[in-house]
């Protein structure tokens, strides 16, 4: 029986996928915050609600990323990470991912947390 997801897409999604996500949020709730500064950025929400939108939707992308790095960990439980590719390469980044999955997910929620709690623009 053929796998349904290839161990490569796991491997990148859990390495890329919560930094991936992270810039988008970043980029995402710098726009809204400047719209809403802005003249006409009046458009029906607070920016509190985007941003709290904007956190559980990374944070979530960010757990999926942190849960496919530990299923290639898991998945490669007698190689090391300097055996030969693709297993050895798999390892590696899947250990890596490990950590930085978690870093990139208190970010997101630093930052979130950040923007909801101060009050990004004081007009006269």
């Amino acid at each position: 029986m053929r796998r349904l997801v290839r161990p490569e897409l796991f491997q990148w999604y859990g390495l890329l996928g919560a930094a991936i996500v992270w810039a988008a949020q970043f980029v995402l709730a710098f726009g809204i915050t400047v719209a809403r500064c802005g003249a006409g950025g009046n458009f029906g929400l607070a920016v509190g609600t985007w941003e709290v939108l904007l956190i559980v939707v990374a944070g979530s992308l960010a757990l999926l990323g942190e849960a496919a790095a530990i299923t290639v960990f898991l998945g490669t439980p007698e190689v090391e990470h300097d055996d030969p590719p693709p297993d050895g390469r798999r390892h590696f980044f899947a250990s890596a991912a490990v950590i930085g999955n978690l870093l990139f997910l208190m970010i997101i929620l630093l930052s979130g947390i950040g923007i909801v709690s101060h009050s990004p623009c004081h007009q006269s």
